[in-house]
């Protein structure tokens, strides 16, 4: 049977998941009268709640009588590192772009990493059919994109499609029928080559993994590309850590391939295949499993370094324990270690006290994520404000810069500009206005990203839309200030009641409503100047016999301000933890103890 190893790489939102889903249903993986739910990629809860990809999966369907390997990319800079990876197992990428958007600044990511390894990719020019898409526009500014990024002749000289995942066509003009996927599935096979692997099948075996699962009923398991020979299941083989070293040698004994959205054991594992083994125990990401006469590790891909620093410690609150199962240091610290295993973009490192954890990653959507799942997991934690990681060299401290691209309606165009490069202190690099929408490229230190995207949907009205990646190392900026607004923080211990929030309004912004539990330095909102002040959101009404009008209206509390996970960890400043249980997320200040805080701002002036 005929083998093709294909990537679906493409920008947030622009419909890989979406085309898998047609290309699954088109190639018969489904029965006729099969329940499938939209976006069958997307398996767990938090992927389905936020609508985007996080973990790369892959899939499988057979076409006249050829299979074809298909791995579903996350689309956020955040989850790079899974892309990476990916993409050492397969000989070709279909990259999708949005025929109205163009392509974006995640495109240019994923598609500078698919030409350095040497692939040829295949330009899907996706939802021709929306009204305001311009399909000839994007594909010259694929062209010129290819090209920027030194792209070879074979490269640039891509095929390219037209096509409309949710309806499930695909043409190779943009008058075509309409009414199938057939033209990509011939373009895939006739463009990607077949596996080069497959002409190894004598040699013995080899298999770098990429990534790694469990399954509740055979343990751990490895996925990757069988690079050379090949392997049945009870054979004895062993693993190698990058540098050679034996990790382990264990008996797979289970082999898994792809079939549809599921996995089936099979018979043999060939090369150039994506297949799943399973038996070993201590064999992770990047090591290489082989026959036992091999001695050398096969070479992986190295993955960019992380850029942003967040410490998780436990929770010491005075409503600590109330939610959550698992509250001591000795289980985060095994849940991060377990996390830092299977995803290569996080690393963990302990503190000096031994109570907290450094976990450093890729921006605060990947933290974001990892907190979730801990704390759907039952996990109480404390987060620190992230921290942009720093290097030096020859003498001289640099900073990651991020390259920004902002759509927004003109009107707004003055506002973020002005918020861009003035206190965040980025340099605007282009400037283009379209119909009525302006897109504006600059180059950001990650410092001053950090807790400014509520900010920016707030002066956009909602409407604009801001991605963000790496761009390089460049010397320090200097200091970019912080929040400017000071907080209101909670004097007493007990349920706030409404009448003293219906006080406090005119003091600055509610983030707690009225019989929500507060301690003594949690903050219960922000304050309308620069300093912190203390309230007591305790205190009820004195009553009396005496009446008089109107003093009993009814009290009419202003809707408080409701933060997400990623908010709330974007808005604390470096003095302030927030507080995550399974059932809330509070915001506090380090330090409860007014003293203590006094003490502390002393030392640190």
């Amino acid at each position: 049977m005929e083998l093709r190893n294909i990537a679906i790489i493409a920008h947030v939102d622009h419909g890989k998941t979406t085309l898998v889903d047609e290309l699954l249903k088109q190639s018969g993986a489904f029965r006729e009268n099969q329940a499938v739910a939209e976006r069958a990629m997307d398996s767990n809860d938090l992927e389905r709640e936020r609508g985007i990809t996080i973990l790369a999966k892959a899939t499988s369907v057979e076409w006249n009588g050829a299979r074809i390997n298909i791995v579903d990319t996350p689309g956020h800079a955040d989850f790079g590192g899974e892309v990476e990876r990916i993409l050492s197992m397969v000989d070709g990428v279909v990259l999708l772009v949005d025929a109205a958007e163009g392509p974006m600044p995640q495109t240019k990511f994923v598609t500078s990493k698919a030409l350095a390894l040497g692939l040829r990719p295949i330009v899907v020019l996706n939802k021709v059919d929306k009204p305001d898409a311009e399909p000839d526009r994007a594909l010259n500014e694929c062209f010129d994109l290819f090209a920027s990024l030194g792209a070879s002749d074979e490269q640039l000289d891509f095929p390219h499609l037209y096509a409309s995942g949710r309806s499930g066509w695909a043409d190779t003009s943009l008058e075509g029928p309409r009414k199938d996927l057939t033209a990509l599935f011939e373009l895939v096979m006739r463009h990607v080559p077949a596996p080069r692997q497959i002409a190894e099948r004598g040699a013995p075996f080899r298999m770098l993994a990429t990534t790694l699962g469990s399954d509740p009923f055979i343990g751990r398991i490895l996925t990757g590309r069988v690079e050379s020979g090949t392997l049945k299941p009870n054979e004895t083989v062993k693993a190698l850590s990058r540098d050679g070293t034996q990790i382990e040698s264990f008996r797979v004994s289970k082999i898994l391939a792809f079939r549809g959205l599921g996995q089936q054991p099979i018979d043999a594992a060939e090369a150039g295949d994506i297949v799943t083994l399973a038996g070993m125990t201590k064999a992770t990401v990047a090591d290489t499993i082989c026959a036992p006469q091999v001695t050398e590790a096969i070479p992986a891909q190295p993955i960019d370094p992380p850029t942003i620093t967040v410490t998780f410690g436990i929770n010491d609150s005075p409503l600590a324990g109330r939610d959550g199962k698992k509250v001591q240091s000795r289980v985060i610290r095994e849940r991060l270690m377990k996390e830092a295993e299977s995803n290569v973009a996080i690393k963990v490192t302990d503190t000096p006290g031994g109570e907290a954890f450094e976990v450093a990653g890729r921006g605060e959507l990947q933290m974001g994520v990892l907190i979730e799942n801990m704390r759907r997991e039952g996990f109480e934690l404390s987060i620190s404000r992230p921290q942009v990681l720093f290097r030096e060299e020859g003498g001289q401290r640099l900073e990651p810069i991020e390259e920004v691209t902002v759509d927004v309606d003109d009107e707004y165009a003055g506002a973020v500009i002005e918020k861009i490069t003035g206190p965040r202190k980025g340099d605007l690099v282009e400037m283009k206005q379209n119909g009525g929408k302006t897109r504006i490229v600059a180059h950001v230190p990650s410092r001053g990203l950090i807790g400014y995207h509520g900010e920016f949907l707030t002066d956009t009205r909602g409407t604009g839309v801001l991605n963000r990646v790496f761009h390089e190392w460049a010397p320090h900026k200097g200091p970019i200030p912080g929040r400017r607004a000071g907080v209101l923080i909670s004097m007493e211990d007990g349920e706030a009641v409404a009448y003293a929030l219906w006080n406090l309004e005119e003091r600055g912004r509610m983030f707690i409503g009225p019989q929500e539990k507060v301690y003594q330095g949690m903050i219960i909102g922000e304050h309308s100047r620069d300093n912190d002040l203390e309230v007591n959101p305790l205190k009820g009404k004195k009553l009396t016999n005496v009446r008089a009008s109107g003093s009993d209206e009814a009290v009419r509390l202003t809707p408080h301000v409701q933060f997400s996970l990623e908010e709330a960890i974007a808005y604390v400043d470096d003095d302030e933890l927030v507080e995550v249980t399974p059932n809330s997320i509070r915001l506090r200040k380090r330090f409860l103890d007014p003293h203590e805080r006094k003490r502390q701002s002393r030392a640190a002036s």
